[in-house]
Formats: structure tokens, C-alpha cells, sequence
């Protein structure tokens, strides 16, 4: 008896002592190097329960939990922090760019008096609240973490460092934090050193997927062990992401893709949306021609796109205009921090402290983009109301979940 006991005990140590080595194998940037920068018993705001497993694996997942529990919280020497860098040489856009872009690199400090810990209690539980009631309903609510396809979890950016994970929003400061996270995790080098100051790495290498280790990855690390993994971490790890106003962040993503020349959004965009709401039937190879020759696609003909039945049928929504539900599954990520550009740098120097990392870096002086609530009766006015009142049910439940009020202006005559 005692030694069936024992070979049992042996056994499972040994299935255990496996999974770890395959996981340091595999992972060549992630929990394998076992030198988290944090600790991870951070203080975690009570949120949605768990997502419940398959029942024939409870077993396994339940030891396997506890094994990478105590892994991931075992007591692991901190690297000294280094000092907070000094600022950097900033990039510097073209005149058109600015203009579109709305570039500011003034240094603004954070608005002092709003009470952060109240003001996350509100967002969250506003989030929960809508997520769990039945009268606010939209496609993917229901489903289980499990059912997300792994090529959804793409925008889901991990640092195993200081224990964060971020869900980008594009037109939501992403390039920035994207920026941040680059530093955090050092997972890009320069001259065989990680980089210290987010405004010194380049843009063509901060929107490169490649740079970052995102959930949609796991799966070639990590095997069937990936989704089990995955949610070990959105236990642990802090989770984040910063929103937008629905419909400026629509104006946004249109005047950074169609005002500004973008080869890659007019083959892929312009063309069709010209071809099949402005009749036009010939069309310059280039954008460059197109924009000499006075041919641009117009908001309107961006609506027609976004309200014709037609277009995901061909393809999902571009990321830029895409739902943040459909982006971060906010019902099915309990998330510790939900960040509004609206209130950009309050919102980013108190993550910052969350995390830990304020004496490491800034946030970088803001990214502004001009585009603001105020333009939306301008931009809206030639919209017909109709067209109006569907694009606001396509986007109601971005609206709802993250606390935007309903623009009653634009949805009345």
C-alpha cells in the first residue's frame, strides 16, 4: 500500500517536472526565465468568477493551477529598478501628419483631486453590471473564455516581467502603451540592449507583431497547455485597456487611414468603398495619383461600409474600427483597470503606480489626436439620421459597457 503510494507521489512529480521543462523550452521570452519583476500577489478588486474548465479535466487543471501558482508566486529575487530616463528626442511627424495626427508632445500633468480607486470601483462595476444583464445583448456575449478562437486573442499583449497584460484599442493611445509595454517587457533590443525610453523606439517597430508576446502565440509555445496557461496569467497578472468614445474613435480611424496617404488602406479600403458607393470604375493604381486627382473616400462612403451587410462577409471589420468588445471580450476578462483617453494622463500615471513601474518610466508626454467630441455634429451632419441610428447599434455595446453616454443629438432630427 504504502509503495503504490509512493510510485503514485512519483508519478505525479515527475508529470509535473515535465511540464516544466517543456515549458522553459519552449518559452524564450515568457515565464520560462522565472525572474518576474513583481510580485505577483497584487491586490486584485473582486470581479466575475472564474470561467469554469471542461469537468474531465478538472483533475489535471486543478494540480497543474496549483503547481504554476507556486511557481509564479514563489519568492523571486527582484532586479534593482533602474533610475526613471531623461526625455528623449521626439519623433518628428510631417506637417500633413501633424495636422490630421494632432501630435502633441507638451509634457501635461496628471489633474490632481480625482479620487482613481473610486473612479475604477465605477468603471468595473459598470462593466460587470452590463455584462451580466440580459437586456443589453450583442453578438459573443455569452460565450465562455474557452470558445474565444485563438486568432481573437491577438490584441491581448503580455509582460511576464511586472506581471501585466494589455488589450490594445487602436485610436486609443495604443501606440504608446505599446511603447510602454516594449520597455517593460524588454522585448526589443538596440544594439544588443533593451530599450529604457518608450519615445526611442520607432513606430514601424512598435505596430510590428512580431515585437510582442500576444495570447495567439501561446499556442505554438505552450501546446494544449497554452489556454490553461493563458488563464493562469489573468488570474496573476494585472489586466488592462484604454477605450475611446465609440463614434470620435470612428473619425479618428478615418482620418488617420483616408486623409493621411496610406497605400495599404486605399488598395484594401478606398478602392472598394470608391468602386462601390461613388461609382467610380476606374481608379488610379496609387494613392498618390488618387489624392492628385481629387479622388478620396468621403465619411459618408466610410458609413456605407460600416452599415453594409455585405462587408464582414468578405472579411472582419479592420482592427482600427473593430468593436472593443470583439477586440478585449470584456465579458469574459475580468479586467483590474479599464483606462479612458478622455482622462489619458491621470488614468496613465495611476496604472503606472499600480504596476509599479512609475519610478522606471513616464508614460510618454501625450499623443494627441484633435479629434474631438465637439466635431461630432460636424462630421455627422451630412449623415442621414438613419444611417446614424444603425451605426449606433452596431457600436451600442461599447457605448454601454464602458459608460459613454448615448449622443441623443446625433440620433434625433
Amino acid at each position: 500500500m504504502v509503495k503504490a503510494r509512493l510510485l503514485r507521489l512519483w508519478l505525479a512529480v515527475g508529470f509535473a517536472a515535465t511540464i516544466l521543462i517543456i515549458i522553459v523550452y519552449w518559452d524564450s521570452v515568457g515565464t520560462a526565465h522565472f525572474y518576474l519583476h513583481t510580485a505577483l500577489s497584487r491586490p486584485h478588486l473582486p470581479g466575475l468568477p472564474p470561467t469554469p474548465g471542461r469537468a474531465g479535466d478538472r483533475g489535471l487543471t486543478t494540480d497543474l493551477d496549483e503547481f504554476l501558482d507556486k511557481l509564479l508566486s514563489s519568492g523571486m529575487k527582484q532586479k534593482p529598478e533602474r533610475p526613471r530616463p531623461p526625455a528623449s528626442t521626439r519623433p518628428m511627424p510631417g506637417k500633413l501628419e501633424e495636422n490630421v495626427r494632432g501630435y502633441d508632445w507638451s509634457a501635461h500633468d496628471a489633474k490632481q483631486g480625482v479620487d482613481q480607486g473610486r473612479l475604477q470601483a465605477e468603471r468595473r462595476r459598470v462593466l460587470r453590471e452590463f455584462c451580466a444583464n440580459s437586456s443589453l445583448v450583442f453578438p459573443t456575449k455569452e460565450r465562455s473564455f474557452d470558445d474565444i478562437p485563438n486568432h481573437e486573442l491577438n490584441h491581448l499583449i503580455v509582460d511576464d516581467r511586472h506581471g501585466a497584460i494589455y488589450c490594445y484599442v487602436p485610436k486609443a493611445a495604443c501606440t504608446n502603451w505599446k511603447r510602454v509595454m516594449i520597455v517593460l517587457s524588454e522585448s526589443l533590443l538596440r544594439q544588443g540592449a533593451p530599450y529604457r525610453n518608450p519615445l526611442d523606439i520607432p513606430r514601424e517597430h512598435v505596430h510590428n507583431s512580431s515585437t510582442h508576446l500576444t495570447f495567439n502565440k501561446f499556442w505554438r509555445r505552450y501546446g494544449k497547455f497554452s489556454r490553461h496557461l493563458m488563464k493562469v496569467k489573468l488570474k496573476k497578472y494585472t489586466k488592462f485597456l484604454f477605450v475611446r468614445d465609440p463614434f470620435v474613435r470612428l473619425i479618428s480611424a478615418f482620418r488617420s487611414k483616408f486623409e493621411l496617404e496610406n497605400e495599404e488602406f486605399y488598395r484594401k479600403f478606398a478602392v472598394p468603398m470608391l468602386r462601390m458607393y461613388s461609382n467610380h470604375t476606374r481608379l488610379p493604381a496609387s494613392v498618390s495619383e488618387a489624392f492628385g486627382a481629387g479622388l478620396r473616400v468621403s465619411f459618408a462612403n466610410f458609413i456605407q461600409y460600416l452599415l453594409d451587410p455585405h462587408t464582414e462577409t468578405l472579411a472582419p471589420f479592420n482592427e482600427h474600427w473593430r468593436q472593443v468588445y470583439r477586440l478585449c471580450h470584456p465579458c469574459q476578462i475580468d479586467y483590474d483597470f479599464v483606462g479612458k483617453l478622455e482622462t489619458l494622463d491621470e488614468d496613465a500615471a495611476q496604472l503606472l503606480r499600480l504596476l509599479k513601474v512609475d519610478q522606471l518610466l513616464h508614460f510618454p508626454p501625450s499623443y494627441r489626436n484633435r479629434t474631438a467630441s465637439s466635431w461630432e455634429e460636424d462630421w455627422f451632419a451630412k449623415i442621414p439620421l438613419a444611417w446614424r441610428q444603425q451605426l449606433y447599434k452596431l457600436y451600442e455595446a461599447d457605448f454601454v459597457l464602458f459608460g459613454y453616454p448615448k449622443p441623443e443629438n446625433l440620433l434625433r432630427d
